[in-house]
């Protein structure tokens, strides 16, 4: 596998990423089952997080799920397809779940589908990306500080397994990833962030 230059596979692989990762699992759960715009309500994010604040911990759990296949999806069909630019389909998952075009670039945060990657290129790093993200979801029941954690600990998993081509995704990832929760950020030194289970 390589991550590097740029050919007509590599935009096959980047697009098979991008069409799976931008599909709006949050939102299309929630209008079916009657709960209206989930970017309406909440954060506005639409992530299983902020699906939760509808009162459904059912559509939230259907929205982790669906959110976190999209991203492992894609990277096994690349494994087979495009196995040397697979890291290309990883990466645009991702950008498609945060920058999906049919709702105007404005879509999640990414950590569910970077699981779902994370599980797709090597399962030791779905299994470091899980642990760090459910321990600090337990620990502190702050969605970001477990989400940002779990990126940026599978980032740095990939490079201490020596495994540098998933790294240079997996950094790239995370510091989108990162750069999307500038407010929980700015919320979390301010000490108002909400924590899991709040309507706010």
């Amino acid at each position: 596998m390589e991550f590097g230059a740029i050919t007509i596979t590599t935009l096959w692989a980047a697009l098979l990423g991008y069409a799976f990762g931008s599909i709006p699992f949050g939102l299309i759960l929630t209008r079916l089952a009657g709960k209206g715009d989930v970017r309406k309500q909440g954060s506005g994010n639409i992530g299983a997080t902020n699906v939760l604040r509808t009162g459904s911990k059912g559509l939230a759990a259907g929205t982790l799920l669906l959110d976190l296949a999209k991203g492992l999806v894609p990277v096994l069909i690349a494994r087979e397809l495009f196995a040397f630019d697979m890291g290309w389909t990883a990466l645009f998952a991702v950008i498609g779940h945060c920058f999906p075009i049919w709702l105007g670039f404005k879509g999640g945060k990414g950590v569910a589908t970077n699981a779902g990657v994370c599980f797709g290129l090597a399962w030791q790093l779905g299994v470091v990306y899980a642990v760090v993200w459910i321990s600090l979801l337990a620990i502190t029941r702050i969605s970001s500080v477990a989400g940002m954690g779990a990126v940026i600990a599978a980032a740095i998993a990939a490079w201490v397994f020596d495994w540098p081509t998933f790294g240079k995704v997996l950094v790239l990832v995370a510091l989108l990833i990162v750069f999307l929760h500038r407010t929980n950020i700015a919320r979390l030194m301010a000490g108002t962030e909400p924590r899991v289970g709040t309507k706010k």
